[in-house]
């Protein structure tokens, strides 16, 4: 009996050998968890096309939007470790979802295997140009002097607007006034229309509300500062460090995925981030390619979930 499950042991292992080998034999699914058009769409579709040409099989994106990503990426959590389900997964969905949300349907660090990071974003603070900032000192007196009126717009109660916000005020010891909006683009037409002074975003997303002096930009998170915005300071610069990080988009697949999988994943994307053409289209989203090693984007993950969760015990934000 012992020696036929020893034998059966080794077929199995021979089986999922020969089938990691081959990997992929079918197109692969390329789950975004938010809806198209977003900045993870975006950058999704960027990398999907070369990347099932590096790996000589479609990649074929697949929008599941709701929950700030949550649901999307529950169904990648929960989907066959086989290679062909792949996730992109955000600050969004392995920050602040994990530290905001009580009964997440998935668990980010244990439930999936990280691959790569793509890459970063930096995020800005912006306010309507009738708000004094031309320096950031002269920004934080404003706020002083108008305690409990200056309000920050979101796309909502939890999202990495939100959290941005509530993070910028326990750091400056500012206060502002939350406006959660149902989206994006309902936030940010209100803050250039003067109805709320102050909104956190990612860049590309405003810069063209920025470029046009629709808003002004008083500060980015970024490493160093933007060849589109010489003349703004990175959160670094004013001693705003735990401000400073950019955000980031990556892949993770289910956590039963087989490293070997895992490693020709990451090889393709190293192979399509040095493509000239790819990163002048990630360049022109005001992204910042990036391809790190797997356990390198894990620690990112983990680093992120440990600050977030900090921002939402401070601020008391937590979701259902």
């Amino acid at each position: 009996m012992r020696i036929r499950t020893a034998i059966g042991l080794l077929l199995s292992l021979a089986c999922g050998l020969a089938q990691a080998e081959s990997y992929p034999a079918k197109p692969i699914r390329l789950v975004v968890p938010f809806a198209p058009g977003g900045a993870t769409d975006i950058i999704a579709r960027i990398v999907a096309e070369p990347l099932g040409k590096t790996l000589g099989q479609s990649v074929i994106v697949d929008n599941r939007g709701g929950a700030g990503g949550g649901i999307g990426m529950a169904e990648v959590a929960h989907s066959a470790g086989d290679g062909y389900t792949i996730g992109v997964a955000t600050v969004s969905t392995h920050g602040v979802n994990p530290a905001i949300t009580r009964k997440l349907a998935y668990d980010a660090e244990k439930d999936f295997k990280p691959v790569t990071a793509l890459g970063t974003t930096p995020n800005v603070m912006a306010v309507h140009p009738s708000v004094p900032h031309k320096t950031h000192a002269e920004f934080v007196k404003y706020l002083g002097e108008h305690a409990g009126k200056v309000t920050y717009a979101s796309p909502g109660i939890g999202s990495l607007g939100n959290m941005l916000g509530e993070l910028y005020k326990s750091t400056t010891g500012t206060s502002m006034i939350h406006i959660p909006y149902r989206g994006a683009g309902p936030a940010k037409n209100d803050v250039v229309a003067g109805q709320v002074q102050v909104i956190f975003d990612n860049l590309p997303s405003s810069l063209g509300l920025i470029q046009a002096g629709q808003l002004s930009a008083v500060a980015v998170a970024s490493p160093q500062r933007l060849a589109s915005l010489p003349n703004v300071p990175t959160f670094g610069e004013l001693k705003l460090d735990a401000n400073n990080d950019p955000a980031w988009f990556g892949l993770v697949v289910p956590a039963s995925t087989p490293d070997i999988m895992v490693t020709k994943i990451h090889a393709a994307v190293q192979t399509v981030l040095k493509r000239p053409d790819v990163r002048a289209q990630l360049a022109a989203q005001g992204v910042e390619p990036l391809g790190n090693t797997p356990e390198e984007f894990k620690a990112q993950i983990s680093r992120e979930i440990a600050k977030m969760k900090v921002v939402a015990k401070t601020a008391k934000i937590e979701i259902e």
